[in-house]
């Protein structure tokens, strides 16, 4: 039988008295109603002073020190959730860092899928926060790495400690106030730019794919080429996950035969291992007709021309911004004063292979 409004309300003064402290989640199941339910009855509860909400748990007033939180945090460490749009790609790496500084002190990592659709980052968010995670690393699904429409409005009234990991949002979005880490993107790509116009090359291209990254990306190589006074092939076509290749390879042989590009950047490099044997097979050569640099340094090493890369510092990414959440949680148990907000951007690296060649001569044949 279903508990009136009111009937919920009392029971739910009950067992917080009688126990002192419980979850959420625990709270939800024993009366059998769903956790977003159960946070409002305990909202409202919490607005007349008749308990206390402290880190996904209801308390009992005046017994704050026996939470379930602090009784985890003086035995266990913490419980942080993190929200990944997926387990491959450089994510792989990133939740291993996380994973790795989170068990360093005592806690515990868990995941969250959200497979690129961005309602489901809520629900994985709701999920984790009922099951006790008391903070969360979330990459969002904003196809364009910011949050559009209103995109972040579940993130920013998110009741435990969040810090966005490879994702940001514009200056007066209110996610803009949330710790974040990430790669610094546009640096990864002016670091490529530099590398071909050391080697020489004096026109060149970015094939990049439409997501999370493009912007950055993009905006890196265009300043990059800017500062340099690099002429620029203009007009390549997006590469997707699982795109029309057969339009790159078309774009980027007129490019070299018809244009004199002599140099590209191409965003991802398992996008760039598929184009090189393409562009071979119409007479383009990868170094001696086009130097090629891929982004993201997933797999570039294993090319049948192992390819020069720009190389996020994955495992980086998310062991800082697991060590900044759990300092976060560590403020909030002591009574602390919050230290000012974060937002780290992390420089990548450019590891170089022979997909460049030794010098400007891409453009000749031999």
């Amino acid at each position: 039988m279903r508990l009136h409004v009111d009937q919920r309300h009392e029971r739910v003064l009950e067992l917080v008295r009688e126990r002192g402290s419980l979850r959420v989640a625990e709270l939800a199941a024993e009366l059998g109603v769903s956790a977003v339910t159960l946070r409002r009855d305990v909202e409202t509860l919490a607005a007349q002073g008749r308990v206390h909400r402290l880190h996904g748990a209801v308390v009992w007033p005046g017994d704050t020190a026996a939470t379930p939180e602090r009784r985890q945090e003086s035995a266990e460490g913490a419980v942080i959730g993190m929200i990944v749009p997926t387990t491959n790609y450089i994510f792989a790496d990133i939740v291993r860092g996380a994973r790795e500084a989170v068990g360093a002190q005592g806690g515990r990592l868990v995941l969250g899928v959200s497979g690129y659709v961005d309602t489901e980052d809520s629900v994985q968010a709701e999920h984790l926060v009922a099951g006790g995670a008391q903070g969360l690393l979330v990459a969002p699904s904003w196809f364009g790495g910011v949050p559009e429409d209103g995109q972040e409005k579940w993130l920013v009234e998110c009741e435990v400690p969040t810090v966005l990991v490879e994702r940001s949002a514009l200056p007066g979005n209110p996610a803009a106030d949330l710790d974040r880490v990430r790669t610094d993107r546009a640096h990864g790509a002016a670091l490529a730019v530099g590398h071909l116009a050391a080697l020489g090359h004096r026109r060149i291209t970015a094939v990049l794919q439409e997501g999370p990254h493009a912007v950055q990306i993009s905006a890196g190589f265009q300043a990059a080429v800017r500062s340099r006074g690099i002429d620029v092939d203009e007009g390549a076509p997006s590469v997707r996950e699982h795109g029309d290749y057969d339009a790159s390879v078309d774009y980027l042989v007129e490019a070299v035969v018809v244009r004199g590009v002599t140099g590209a950047l191409v965003h991802s490099d398992e996008d760039a291992i598929v184009l090189v044997p393409r562009l071979q097979s119409r007479g383009v050569r990868v170094p001696d007709d086009l130097a090629l640099i891929a982004y993201d340094d997933e797999v570039a090493g294993l090319a049948d021309v192992p390819l020069t890369a720009v190389a996020p510092p994955k495992h980086a990414v998310g062991e800082l911004a697991a060590k900044l959440l759990l300092r976060r949680l560590s403020e909030r148990a002591a009574g602390e004063r919050p230290s000012p907000r974060q937002h780290l951007d992390l420089l990548p690296e450019l590891r170089i292979r022979s997909s460049c060649g030794g010098g400007a001569s891409a453009g000749s044949a031999s």
